[in-house]
C-alpha cells in the first residue's frame, strides 16, 4: 500500500514538474512574440506615417496635434508630386544607371569569382586575401579618391560617373566565389579532360548552379543603385542627370523655403513601391542566394 501511494506522489510531482515547464515554455513564447510584435510596430510605423501623410492636406498636416488618419483623403498629391518632381525622368535616369551598372557589375563579379574560384595562379590568395581587407576600409574614404579620380579624366556631371566608380564589389566577388567553392571541382577537371573552354564550363555549368546567388546579386545592385544618394548628389548636380532620390530632396520647396510635405511624402511612397514589391515577390531568391554562400571557404 505505501509502495502504491509513493508511486502516485512520484507520479504526481513529475506532472506537476511538467506542468511548470510547459506554463514556463509558453511564458518565453508568448514573451517572444510580443517582442517581436512590438520590433514590428516600430519599423512599419513609419511607412505607415508615410503613407497617412501623403493623403493629408498642407494644412492638416501642419497642425500642432498630428493626426494619425487624415480627415481628407488627398489623392491629388500623387498627381501632383509625379508631375512636380518629373519623377517620369527621374524613374528613367535611375532604371538606366542601375541597368547598366548591374549588368558590368555581374560580368566583373561572375569572371572574378570564377578566377578565385576555379583557377591555380601564383598570388591568388594573397590578392584575395588584400581584397577582403579592402572590406575593412569605410566607403566614405573611396569618396575622396573616386572625386579626384572622375574629376582628372573630366567625367563630372555625366553618367559615365554615376556608373563606372562602383562597378566593382568586393563583397558580391566573396559571395559568389563561396558559391563557385561548392560546385565539386571534379565537374570542371572532368571538362577539362573533355577540351570544354574556362568560359563555356563557367557559361554552362557554374552560371546555372549559382543562379540564386546570381540573382541576389542582381537585386542588391538595384537596389544599391535606387538608393543611392550621397555619390550622385556630389558628383551629377545637373537636372537631366538627377537621381530619384536627389530629385526628391528640392523638388518641393519654393522660393520662399516652405516646403509641401504631403506631396513630398506621396512621391516618396511612389518611390518606395518597387523595391517594396521586388522584396515581397523576390525574398525568397535573396535568402537562398545568401544562405548557400559562404560555407566552404
Amino acid at each position: 500500500m505505501a509502495k502504491n501511494e509513493n508511486t502516485v506522489m512520484h507520479e504526481r510531482n513529475i506532472q506537476s514538474i511538467s506542468t511548470k515547464q510547459n506554463y514556463a515554455k509558453t511564458f518565453v513564447k508568448i514573451g517572444v512574440y510580443a517582442f517581436l510584435m512590438l520590433m514590428a510596430l516600430i519599423v512599419l510605423f513609419p511607412f505607415y506615417w508615410m503613407i497617412s501623410s501623403s493623403l493629408k492636406s498642407l494644412s492638416e498636416y501642419k497642425l500642432n496635434v498630428p493626426t494619425l488618419w487624415p480627415k481628407t483623403i488627398v489623392l491629388r498629391n500623387y498627381a501632383e508630386a509625379f508631375t512636380t518632381a518629373n519623377l517620369g525622368r527621374l524613374f528613367a535616369n535611375t532604371a538606366y544607371v542601375g541597368i547598366v551598372s548591374t549588368l558590368l557589375s555581374l560580368v566583373i563579379t561572375v569572371l572574378s569569382a570564377f578566377a578565385f574560384a576555379r583557377l591555380e595562379f601564383k598570388g591568388k590568395n594573397a590578392m584575395f586575401a588584400a581584397l577582403l581587407a579592402t572590406m575593412m576600409i569605410p566607403g566614405e574614404l573611396f569618396t575622396i579618391t573616386n572625386y579626384a579620380t572622375i574629376n582628372e579624366f573630366g567625367w563630372m556631371n555625366t553618367f559615365k560617373v554615376l556608373i563606372f566608380p562602383f562597378l566593382v564589389s568586393v563583397f558580391y566577388i566573396y559571395l559568389l566565389r563561396q558559391n563557385f567553392m561548392q560546385i565539386p571541382n571534379e565537374l570542371y577537371l572532368a571538362a577539362k579532360v573533355d577540351g570544354c573552354p574556362d568560359l563555356k564550363y563557367l557559361w554552362k555549368v557554374m552560371i546555372p548552379l549559382a543562379l540564386p546567388t546570381l540573382i541576389s546579386i542582381t537585386i542588391l545592385k538595384m537596389m544599391g543603385a535606387w538608393n543611392s544618394y550621397v555619390w550622385p548628389n556630389l558628383v551629377a548636380n545637373k537636372k537631366e542627370l538627377q537621381m530619384i532620390t536627389n530629385g526628391l530632396r528640392n523638388s518641393f520647396t519654393d522660393a520662399a523655403g516652405s516646403v509641401n510635405y504631403p506631396v513630398q511624402m506621396a512621391a516618396v511612397a511612389i518611390v518606395s513601391a518597387p523595391l517594396f514589391l521586388v522584396f515581397v515577390f523576390l525574398r525568397k531568391y535573396i535568402m537562398s542566394g545568401v544562405s548557400r554562400s559562404g560555407i566552404k571557404g
